[in-house]
């Protein structure tokens, strides 16, 4: 009989498709399709390395609450830990995140207390800052603290990087992912760069958000930030899990080109993937004249269409924002 003991077990070795419509290159796109993970995004192999790595110091006891500020993703992988290990789960989220992540917390038993966008970091009614707060309030709980735990983007070191370059025959040169706890690119990027120092690490960023600008100038300028509707990438801090060190390049994507890719690959790739992935893969267009026809780009798309028919694949939401 072939089965697996429990969900957690199914994380990890999603594929690699290649997408020839949607982008305009004579270099070789492929996407890792992240949804095929059980809690239907990336965030799901970094959950599990958190709490495992708690658990082994110690820090996590029987019965514990574990509290995270998350845009919906991590929580979803985080739930799935708790339910097989018995813990409760509360989750932090800001109001501008989509109804379809907000219901699937709750369906998967989590807590979820939403907070202000329009705040910043430092301010008590951000979902940082609730998140600390209730951590303290809280007996027997942990807050895993995403941004700057490090097990974040170990997680990455540890699967994601390998699969790409075994998956790849060792032929990939470019790895384009969007950048929010940093976890991912500095998890693959290292484990990339370790294998072959040449391979190129674009990170995506998001209009608003204060990484593309600190990556080239060192500065942290809060005249960058201003809120925008994309989902998953760009920060307001400087989280301390991206490795700038190990990324090449960043690209800013407008949240209408971002939307608009998502729905393209939906429609003429099959792929059905969350608002971030198709800010990915904007961005591989918007820099498809550094490629070549003997490249080899990986492109990680983070998350599920599913938790965006409300918004990217509303053509009501599309035109409230002026995105048709």
């Amino acid at each position: 009989m072939e089965y697996y003991n429990h969900i957690l077990d199914t994380i990890g070795n999603t594929p690699l498709i290649k997408v020839g419509k949607i982008i305009d290159s004579n270099a070789l796109i492929l996407v890792k399709v992240e949804s095929f993970n059980p809690g239907h995004s990336t965030k799901d192999r970094m959950a599990l390395k958190m709490i495992e790595d708690a658990e082994e110091r110690g820090v996590i006891k029987p019965g514990a609450t574990i509290i995270e500020g998350t845009s919906g993703n991590t929580g979803m992988g985080l739930a799935l830990v708790c339910i097989e290990r018995g813990y409760k789960l509360i989750c932090t989220i800001s109001d501008k995140q989509s109804k379809e992540k907000i219901d699937i917390l709750k369906a998967m038993g989590a807590k979820v207390v939403i907070c202000p966008t329009n705040v910043p970091p430092d301010h008590p009614d951000s979902y940082y800052s609730v998140a600390k707060r209730l951590n303290k309030e809280i007996s027997n709980s942990f807050y895993p603290n995403q941004y700057d735990n490090l097990s974040n983007r170990l997680a990455h070191y540890e699967s994601t990087g390998p699969e790409i370059w075994k998956q790849t025959d060792g032929k990939v040169t470019h790895f384009v992912v969007g950048v929010g706890t940093g976890g991912t690119i500095s998890g693959v990027g290292k484990y990339l760069k370790e294998m072959n120092k040449e391979i190129k690490i674009w990170g995506v960023d998001a209009y608003g958000s204060v990484y593309k600008k600190y990556h080239e100038t060192g500065i942290f300028d809060d005249k960058e930030i201003y809120p925008y509707v994309t989902e998953g990438i760009g920060e307001d801090i400087i989280a301390k899990n991206v490795d700038f060190d190990l990324i090449d390049h960043f690209e800013k994507v407008t949240d209408k080109q971002g939307a608009i890719f998502s729905r393209r690959l939906a429609k003429e790739e099959g792929i059905f993937a969350g608002y971030s992935c198709g800010s990915a893969l904007a961005a591989v267009n918007q820099l498809k004249h550094k490629l070549s026809k003997n490249d080899v780009v990986v492109v990680l798309l983070h998350d599920h269409g599913s938790r965006y028919v409300g918004k990217v694949f509303n053509d009501d939401w599309m035109k409230d924002k002026n995105f048709l």
